[in-house]
């Protein structure tokens, strides 16, 4: 028989057999899952506290936002790196293993990783400080409100890195022609846009987005470790050196991807100012999974 245990900070542990769990029934489960909930609520409190001690971390989700305005937009440069230097930002950074891999092998360049979950950001932040990493600085707030803290040509590249490809809300998706129109208030004219993923969803669409959109792709291959070029590759798109050196770096979800067997999907293209953007009006094959160890959410073949 395995024994059944509670433990948690505030409560005794004490084994049960299965028997016991049995007899004692729902309310041990109510009580485990109520111990659990604070153990892990505790170490999201610890980090929060903590993190309100970095310096590299600004927070402001869409409460804080409406009520105080975010005085260092348009002065990212001079405020908190006090250099000239090109302004990334990653869209979604998670636990920001990017944005840090990034800023190490571009020392000239300034890093920004976006995301609302503070708990993920809270890894990539304490790393960067650890390491010296001036270089480096975490947003924490709603990506649907990004333009409320860059200003015109303040950011030259845009990164979506294992972004949630959003398969039934196309204005939740990071690719979309609502989020393009938001890059597009202070990204610089004809800014880079890279994505990094592995939902052949994401990248079938984003592939139908730019080319209804007319927009100028870079680099695309439907096998990036593979190196197997897309449909509509020449010989002229072949990765440059920079390239080569960025996606050299990899995330702790996108090695298991790869070990998984999946494609991982990248493409770089250019987001002109002017113009209109127009969503494209195509059916695109659902993902059959949501994310790492996670099945998709509904029985939907397709996005209509």
């Amino acid at each position: 028989m395995n024994p059944v245990g509670l433990a948690g900070a505030g409560f005794c542990y004490q084994a049960m057999t299965d028997a016991d769990a049995i007899k004692v029934g729902l309310p041990f489960l109510i009580l485990q899952f109520c111990c659990n909930f604070a153990v892990m609520s505790k170490g999201k409190l610890q980090k929060f506290a903590e993190m309100e001690t970095f310096r590299n971390v600004f927070q402001y989700p869409f409460s804080v936002i409406s009520e105080i305005p975010f005085d260092m937009k348009g002065g990212w440069r001079t405020k908190y790196f006090h250099n000239d230097n090109p302004i990334v930002l990653e869209l979604g950074c998670g636990k920001g293993e990017y944005t840090v891999g990034l800023a190490r092998v571009y020392p000239d360049i300034n890093f920004i990783g976006v995301d609302i979950k503070g708990a993920r950001i809270y890894t990539g932040a304490r790393q960067a400080l650890e390491e010296g990493l001036e270089n480096v600085a975490f947003l924490r707030t709603s990506i649907e409100i990004i333009d409320r803290f860059f200003s015109e040509d303040e950011v030259q590249e845009i990164w979506l890195t294992f972004s949630d490809p959003q398969m039934k809300n196309v204005h939740k998706r990071l690719t979309s022609t609502f989020f393009m129109n938001r890059y597009r208030r202070f990204l610089v004219d004809e800014g880079i846009v890279h994505l990094k993923t592995d939902s052949n969803f994401l990248f079938t669409y984003t592939t139908c987005m730019v080319n209804a959109n007319h927009l100028p792709v870079l680099y695309r291959t439907e096998d990036l470790y593979g190196n197997v070029l897309g449909r509509d590759e020449t010989v002229d798109d072949q990765m440059d050196q920079k390239t080569h050196e960025i996606l050299g770096i990899h995330t702790y979800y996108e090695n298991q991807w790869i070990e998984r067997g999946l494609n991982i999907r990248y493409m770089k293209f250019r987001l002109p100012r002017n113009g209109e953007l127009v969503e494209p009006d195509v059916e695109i094959e659902l993902d059959d999974y949501r994310s790492y160890k996670r099945p998709k959410r509904s029985g939907l073949l397709t996005s209509r």
